[in-house]
């Protein structure tokens, strides 16, 4: 929060999820997780917040996916509305709201906003040249266009990007490009929309970015310097399409709201829906805060784009902080819907009941907040054995149990206090004031390893105590232990409660007490002497290997599958007669040595066995091999092949090998020991 500026009232956004599949891990870290620690964080402050989220449903991707499915949109949007905000509920994502855009409200909303700029005259028209499908009889979105990729050559590239070579094109790049709704060719023409001048509104979006907002993230402050940097664009805000908000204006039949505009409005939607008698206080009030919280393909949308749409209305309040987060990769991949490379929540759920806090532990721990970060089940498994399990868990068992061993059940009074003891209550006040300034300043990842400090300290407490010994002489003293050592634990309680909200409520449970407020960090005086606690519980339990494994597993099969989906064989040459293919002299032969060529990183330099008194060839396939591994190995070659030098070496002729799927190289070699030499017929 702003040192600045206190504020009255906090709004919490969070991106909305496009309503065409379910969500995943990619999503809970960069988002939702976060935004749920800061709004539960806030509120255990006593502060006035609103957790705002929805839906997106509208746009091209809810079109294709239903034309594929031979259902309507609104078909494919309620089902994954559904699945996306039950799948928050059971995570316990603590929206105040989670509505949608296609809402009677959230039209009328993005209708009367688009309205009222357009009354300003804060729009400019224009018309462009577009593709458009003479036998649907309508104008193509890039996604709807196909054709070869003017860069690798993939015959099934979309007119905006290369899913192969993962290239940014235009649909103009496209060659040979089709309509993927009825494979016609399509035609270029004429069209007309409205966008909005993003350049009119540079100079006060560079001084309020640049020169006011410095305390933003370094990505989120970066990628904003970048697009003004290179200058803003104006930027179409209607489209031609059949689903979305229908343009409100005369002639403009057939044309709706681009989805990037009329998405953030449902912020606004929704808050009316929450609050419709006060909703604009949430909005227009000097003393309140807007905190938007998404990932990093939806910085330039909030930082620049919306604000500017907020000032051209003239009434709303602009947001006081963007904590965007980068990507998640899953295993070292980037996270794909598309190819389903990607943990689902809903399957998570299944597969791991009860273990929510488990993830939401891990996605913190890793969470991509500056840059790219990657989630692994080894991870997982790491996290929740070593910390959840072995510090946080077993510390308050170990103290619920000694409790009831010794006091049956009832908190024991302080008979003194020694150096140790107020060395820990102290360590826990300064871990409180470390926490506190982490999650004021965004940095989660961060606060939520103090937080985990705060269990390491009440470990190294009990170790160094040893109340199991001191039983023997001086119970007292146990009691001193055992009565700080329950305090503490009814601090880990408050402290996780904004980072792990199922297993807070369980320690709380344990402890007999209602939840406390966050000014109750740092206190030793919470559990009243003589008061009974309930009987330990498991908070976590291991996760053995063979879960791990099946994991893996699973995500291996997924890999296969989309590699065989995804391969498509190189076109055929050029066509030779037989008599050219027999000029070819392909030959079996022994690699006696092979080494690396210096300072070429894809060469090997082969010594061949070729039955003829040897040769040397190098091979391009350093990064597929390591080159003892092909020593005694028998591979197929080109024996008359034109010499020729590389890297200083004279290559003899050419190793032969295939390409797979994922462009890795494959030696071509014989299913059995024939001699070196030996003519491949």
């Amino acid at each position: 929060m702003s040192e600045e500026k206190k504020y009255k009232r906090t709004l919490i956004t969070t991106a909305l999820p496009y309503a065409n599949g379910g969500v995943h891990i990619g999503h809970l870290a960069g988002v939702y997780v976060p935004a749920d620690i800061y709004a539960r964080y806030l509120r255990s402050r006593g502060q006035e917040v609103l957790m705002i989220g929805g839906s997106d449903e509208h746009g091209v991707p809810i079109t294709i996916k239903a034309l594929r499915e031979g259902v309507t949109p609104q078909d494919i949007v309620d089902r994954y509305h559904n699945i996306i905000k039950k799948s928050f509920e059971e995570f316990g994502i603590s929206m105040d709201i989670y509505s949608r855009t296609t809402s009677k409200i959230h039209h009328q909303t993005a209708s009367d906003f688009f309205k009222t700029l357009y009354d300003k005259g804060e729009f400019v028209q224009k018309t462009t040249q577009q593709y458009y499908d003479p036998e649907a009889k309508q104008f193509l979105a890039d996604r709807y266009i196909m054709g070869k990729c003017p860069h690798c050559g993939n015959e099934r590239a979309y007119g905006d990007q290369c899913e192969k070579c993962g290239t940014s094109l235009s649909a103009l790049d496209l060659i040979e490009p089709h309509s993927t709704i009825s494979g016609a060719k399509p035609e270029l023409r004429q069209t007309t929309h409205w966008y909005l001048p993003l350049d009119r509104h540079e100079a006060w979006l560079r001084k309020w970015i640049l020169d006011e907002h410095k305390e933003w993230r370094p990505n989120v402050y970066g990628q904003c310097k970048s697009w003004l940097d290179l200058g803003l664009q104006p930027r179409a805000v209607s489209r031609d399409l059949d689903w979305g908000i229908p343009v409100p204006v005369e002639g403009a039949e057939g044309k709706v709201l681009y989805v990037w505009f009329d998405a953030p409005i449902g912020y606004i939607s929704n808050t009316r829906e929450l609050r419709p008698d006060d909703w604009q206080k949430w909005w227009k009030d000097p003393e309140s805060r807007l905190i938007h919280f998404i990932g990093k393909d939806n910085i330039v949308f909030h930082c620049i784009v919306f604000p500017a749409m907020l000032k051209a209305h003239g009434k709303y309040n602009l947001p006081d902080n963007v904590p965007a987060n980068e990507f998640l990769n899953l295993e070292g991949e980037k996270i794909s819907t598309s190819r389903n490379w990607a943990v689902w929540l809903h399957e998570y759920l299944e597969e791991f009941p009860g273990k929510q806090d488990v993830l939401r532990y891990v996605l913190t721990a890793n969470a991509p907040e500056t840059k790219d970060n990657d989630f692994t089940w080894a991870d997982f498994q790491a996290r929740n054995n070593n910390e959840l399990v072995a510090i946080l868990g077993n510390f308050i068992n170990r103290v619920i149990v000694l409790t009831s061993k010794y006091f049956e059940g009832k908190v024991p009074a302080v008979s003194s206090l020694t150096d140790i003891d107020n060395n820990a209550m102290e360590e826990m006040r300064s871990l409180r004031r470390e926490t506190e300034k982490l999650l004021d300043n965004f940095r989660f990842r961060d606060a939520q390893r103090e937080a985990m400090n705060m269990a390491r300290v009440g470990n190294k407490y009990l170790a160094d105590t040893e109340p199991w010994k001191v039983a023997k002489t001086d119970m007292a003293r146990v009691g001193t232990i055992l009565n700080i050592s329950l305090q503490i634990t009814a601090n880990l309680a408050i402290a996780f409660a904004p980072f792990l909200p199922f297993s807070a409520k369980k320690i709380f449970r344990m402890l007999g007490i209602n939840e406390m407020p966050w000014d109750k960090l740092g206190s030793f005086d919470l559990l009243p002497d003589g008061h009974a606690i309930g009987k330990a519980e498991l908070l976590f339990e291991k996760i053995e290997d063979s879960v791990v494994e099946a994991q893996i597993a699973k995500l291996n099969a997924i890999r296969q599958k989309n590699e065989a989906e995804q391969w498509q064989p190189q076109p055929v040459g050029e066509t030779i007669d037989f008599a050219a293919f027999e000029k070819l002299d392909i030959r079996v032969g022994l690699v006696t040595e092979c080494s690396r060529v210096p300072k070429a990183d894809k060469l090997l330099c082969f010594k061949i066995d070729d039955g003829m008194g040897g040769r040397t060839i190098v091979s391009g396939i350093a990064k597929h091999y390591e080159p003892e591994a092909l020593v005694g190995r028998r591979v197929c070659f080109i024996a008359n092949l034109a010499p020729r030098k590389l890297k200083g070496i004279e290559s003899q002729g050419m190793i032969l090998s295939a390409e797979d799927a994922d462009g890795r190289l494959s030696l071509v070699s014989p299913d059995a020991e024939v001699r070196p030499g030996s003519k491949v017929m």
